[in-house]
This record gives C-alpha cells, structure tokens and sequence, in this order.
C-alpha cells in the first residue's frame, strides 16, 4: 500500500538583473515589508483576518496577486504564533526590505533559453518587470529546467529579496508523483526525542534497538539567550529598528540550524531498512507548561515543532514515512520495565526506582518514543528490551581539530563524536 503526497522542495537561485532596473526589485521589496506591517498592525488591532487583504490591497503599490500572496504569508506567521508560539509575536515594525513573494505565472515567470539558460521575468510593480537570467547550484538549476518541461514537475509561489546586497529568488518546486511507503510497512521504528539543547534517536525493530543517538546543538539555546539579552537592552533604549534587526538575524540562525540537524536525523534514519520516523505531539505542549517566567520563555520560545516539520518533510522527499505519538510520559517511563514517575528522571540523568536502569534520560525517551511508534503504526509486536546499547553522543564540529575519542560507529555527517557514555551528568 503507497501513500500518494505532493512534495515540495525550496530552491534559492541568484539573480543577474540584466534590465539595468535592480532598483525596481528594490523599492518593491521595501514596498512588500509595509504590507507585511501593515497586515500585522491589523491582524493585532483585532481587524477580521477575512477583511484584511482587501483593506491592504488598496493602498499597496505592487501588482495585486502578490500583495495577497505577502498577506497570506503574514497572518500565517500570526497564525503561527498563536498556534505554537515558535518565534514570539511577529512584529509590525520591520525595517529594510522584506522578501516579494509571488504566484508562478501571475507574479513572475520562468524560461528556458536558446542557449539553455533559465530566464525569469518578476512583476517588481504593475506593468513593470525585472528581468534577467537565474543563476545557482547546477543540481538545482536542472531540477528547474526539468520542472519547466514535464508534468511530474509544478512550479509553485516564489520570494525575490535581498541577501547581503545580493538579490536572490527563492522558488517551491513541487514533484506531484513523489510517493511516500505507507507507515505499516517499515520495518524499523525511528523514536525522535526534541530537547532544548540536544536531540535523542532510538531505531528499534523487530530484533530490538538497532542503534542510539544523540546529537547535541547547545548553540541554539546559547544564541537564544544571547539574542534575548540584546533585545532587552535595545527595548529599554527604545531602539526598536535594532530590536526589529536582532530578532531576523535570530529567526534565521534558528533555522539555519534546525535544517542541518534535520538534515542529519534524516540521514542517521536512512542506514536502516525501511524506516519511519516518529515524534512526539507536541501541539498541545506549551498550554502545560507553567514553571516560572524565566523557564516558561525558554521552553515557549523554543521551535520543537519546527524541527519536526523541517525532519518530516526531508524525510518525505527520501520517501520515508513519519508518525506521530501521545508524549504522556516518555520522558519518565523505564524502557526495560515501564515503571513511570517523576523521580525516575533528574536533569539528563534517569535512574529507575524500580528496576534500577540508568540511562541518558533523553536517549530513554526516544526509546519509549520508538516503542509507542510501534504499537501504534507498525502489524509486529513491540520486541523484548532487556538492555539497550551505549549511548552515543555527537556534536557539531568546530573549527580545527577536535579533541575526541575514536569511535566504531559511523558518525552523522558534519558532526563529530563526543564520546561513549552510558549516563551523562
């Protein structure tokens, strides 16, 4: 049984402006980020979301589909924010230009050349046209050209904007025919515990658990911190374009970071036969959450669900199937005897006070994580867990050497082993 799902991959590509008119792409850019405020300052003052893009449309200076586009993108992000709260508030007060996002073929317009270069044509305003040759990664250009000539291939929305001067056009390339192994036919079960600084993986199949992970990113929650103490500072002084800066640069350092370790659990997955990778449901998480103001913004700022969605749709794109299980006590559940409390886990450390068992604690939840995927997705039976292998840990490289021990076991691309530990402090 095969479950038929459109995939959607996201290409960024340079743009060589040969209609001497860079400027155009500019204003209009400038001229995206005031509807994009202007969508924010409404949505917050309580205006119908429904209203909004008929109010916007009206005074903005681009070509109509594209402002509805950059509309849309807006109250996504406030509908986002409302929802998982993974970024704070979107903010109406944005500075500099804001990328001008546009419908295929409405907005823009992509070709093929005699000369087998790809051309592109951007409504920049109504009636006038940026246009000029894409320019990139040779894979990437291929995949564009063939998405321009077979029916496999949809090109979808794009973003032209500006990155370090430079002006780019980032575009949703979609294979319609892409298909993804229904979740009952996997053979091993991918168990993916989100924390705030590191994330624990547990292949378990009908054998037993095959292999465990742990890939620490302790940077995203450093940053975090870091970012959160320059807004504090620049809001006192009431500098509020330095507060708008601070928090793009921190939006997407995230985001950065999120993909490359996305990237990796995807990779790390695809060493096993037939794998399905299961997370937690997090989506009602922060409604739970009430330990104090300072601990309350770390765990509500923190982007689980991103990293879920950025691995699932990797993972979709290496037709690997994802699932979704109930969180209720992974993290305090024994893997080997299943005794569950509170006082089974301290910080990384887990000691069962029934059995005994001593684990990294979030290793553990991946285990239970892996196991309730199981149960819930998979026709075999969950198998008998009398110990569980020693837990390997990685993080990424930094520059120049790094002072590690050797390990057997293949590392996760663009990470380097921390060592073998069976409990961490």
């Amino acid at each position: 049984m095969i479950d038929a799902q459109a995939l959607v991959k996201t290409f960024d590509f340079q743009l060589d402006i040969q209609s001497d008119n860079e400027s155009l792409l500019r204003d209009a850019c400038l001229e995206s980020r005031s509807v994009y405020n202007e969508t924010i300052r409404l949505a917050k003052d309580g205006v119908d979301w429904d209203a909004i893009p008929d109010r916007v449309a009206d005074d903005a200076n681009i070509v109509k589909n594209t402002t509805q586009r950059v509309v849309a993108k807006a109250l996504g992000a406030m509908e986002n924010y409302c929802e998982y709260d993974d970024f704070g508030q979107p903010s109406h007060t944005k500075d500099g230009a804001y990328p001008l996002r546009a419908n295929y073929e409405e907005g823009y317009n992509l070709s093929l050349t005699d000369d087998g270069n790809v051309a592109f044509r951007i409504s920049a305003k109504p009636y006038k046209h940026v246009k000029g040759i894409l320019e990139g990664d040779d894979a990437h250009l291929d995949i564009l050209k063939t998405a321009l000539t077979s029916d496999e291939w949809k090109i979808g929305t794009a973003e032209a904007l500006f990155h370090d001067e430079n002006a780019e056009l980032h575009v949703n390339i979609t294979n319609t025919e892409q298909t993804i192994r229904n979740k009952q036919n996997s053979r091993a079960v991918v168990g993916v515990d989100v924390n705030e600084d590191n994330v624990a993986l547990t292949a378990l199949s009908e054998d037993g658990v095959e292999d465990t992970l742990v890939i620490d990113f302790p940077e995203i929650k450093f940053e975090r911190h870091r970012y959160f103490t320059m807004r504090k500072r620049v809001q006192n002084a009431e500098k509020d374009s330095i507060h708008d800066t601070l928090e793009g640069r921190e939006e997407r350092f995230i985001r950065d970071r999120l993909h490359k370790v996305s990237r990796h659990i995807v990779e790390w997955s695809q060493q096993f036969e037939k794998p399905c990778i299961v997370f937690e449901d997090l989506k009602e998480m922060r409604d739970s959450i009430d330990y104090g103001t300072r601990m309350n913004r770390r765990l509500h700022h923190l982007p689980f669900r991103a990293l879920q969605y950025y691995t699932s749709y990797k993972a979709a794109f290496e037709g690997i199937p994802t699932g979704w299980i109930d969180p209720y006590k992974t993290s305090q559940r024994c893997p080997l005897c299943g005794h569950a409390e509170r006082a089974n886990r301290n910080k990384k450390r887990f000691k069962c006070r029934d059995c005994e068992h001593q684990d990294h604690s979030d290793r553990g939840a991946s285990v239970n994580i892996a196991v309730k995927g199981v149960k819930k997705h998979q026709d075999w039976n969950v198998p008998a867990l009398n110990s569980l292998p020693v837990v390997r840990t990685v993080r990424r490289q930094a520059s120049g050497a790094v002072d590690a021990p050797t390990v057997t076991h293949p590392t996760v691309r663009g990470y380097q082993a921390d060592g073998r530990v069976g409990v961490s402090n």
